[in-house]
């Protein structure tokens, strides 16, 4: 065996066949004391190693350049592309107030309402890939609100302006409103028992209050939480109180009798509103008073304490005369001589 290799054509097959001519070069030339043997072992190796970078070498050579990446924008399809896959939500689609996307030109999304809210379909039919399509249920709270305002922002209703609680606690539209699943219902439950429901599977505390003994009616279906909060905000009240009339507190709605303007005004009604005396969600006290016993909830305001600026003949922080003795049963109901807690046209002191 001669002891040379043959030069190579190229330097990449020199890299490649290298080690193999110096394991040759090591066979033709053991050194002293070396079994024969050794010689075939030597051999061995040298051809693995041989056989392996030469393989890899080949292909490297001869793998294919990857492709260049798709940056090309999806485009629109058209609802009825949608509905190939989607038979049952597009049927159930056309029962739904959205539908209306579908035919309006000046929104700009005409056969394409589908594609209003999930955005550009292009990619997804090509690939039936989920990530390929924006799902707003899984989008951020901002983000999802967003996609909901491209159409309802400034619109002169409480629905295009979110500042209520809602918005500040990072819940989303979608969180409420469900697109697809109420049909001609609309967006949301209708139903007084659906709607107490879905807010009671957030505000669970709130709804364990009406399980008290005197509360409104929402346990049973009477009354709904919208009748008296609005939801979206834009009230001047605080936690999203409805309002009826000139501003006035959504109570009045229903107690009507109770709003005045009367000429002798009882300030807490006009100032606090109802919730200085009531829990409106429900208490262990009759009238959903705040405290179990009329004169204490009464001397909260009306006890011996000192105010900067007495107005006259004012009963801010005095007691009341000799005669109310605290001690005796008949003067620890307050509002049988004052019934006229909420405001009178008659008396100044609430009297009957």
């Amino acid at each position: 065996m001669s002891n040379r290799c043959t030069p190579a054509s190229n330097q990449e097959n020199t890299d490649v066949s290298r080690p193999l001519c110096l394991a040759i070069r090591q066979v033709n030339s053991p050194p002293a004391g070396r079994f024969p043997a050794a010689r075939l072992a030597v051999l061995v190796v040298a051809a693995t190693l041989f056989s392996a970078t030469h393989g890899s070498a080949q292909e490297k050579a001869g793998a294919p350049a990857p492709s260049a990446p798709d940056n090309k924008p999806a485009e629109f399809v058209g609802s009825t592309t949608c509905q190939a896959c989607h038979e049952d939500i597009f049927n159930a689609f056309q029962k739904n107030p959205h539908q209306v996307v579908e035919t309006d030109k000046k929104r700009g999304f005409a056969n394409n309402a589908c594609e209003s809210c999930h955005g550009p379909g292009s990619k997804h039919a090509e690939s039936v890939n989920a990530a390929d399509i924006r799902q707003p249920a899984k989008l951020k709270p901002a983000q999802a609100d967003r996609v909901c305002l491209t159409c309802h922002q400034n619109q002169p209703t409480h629905v295009g302006r979110i500042n209520s609680s809602h918005a500040k606690d990072q819940v989303s539209c979608v969180a409420c409103h469900s697109v697809h699943k109420n049909g001609p219902h609309g967006l949301v439950p209708r139903k007084q028992t659906e709607i107490n429901a879905l807010c009671a599977s957030c505000h669970s505390e709130v709804w364990a209050s009406f399980q008290r003994p005197y509360k409104h009616r929402l346990p049973e279906g009477a009354m709904s939480c919208v009748d008296c909060h609005n939801p979206h905000g834009g009230s001047v009240l605080p936690r999203g109180l409805q309002t009826t009339k000139a501003n006035e507190p959504g109570c009045f709605q229903c107690h009507g009798d109770k709003a005045g303007p009367f000429a002798f005004e009882h300030a807490p009604v006009r100032l606090e509103g109802c919730a200085a005396c009531h829990q409106p969600h429900g208490s262990a006290n009759p009238r959903m008073l705040t405290r179990p016993q009329v004169q204490y909830l009464c001397l909260e305001c009306h006890s011996n304490l000192p105010t900067p600026t007495p107005p006259a003949n004012g009963t801010l922080g005095t007691v009341g005369p000799a005669i109310h003795d605290l001690r005796s049963p008949r003067f620890q109901n307050c509002n049988l001589c004052h019934q006229k807690v909420h405001g009178s046209n008659v008396n100044r002191a609430f009297l009957k």
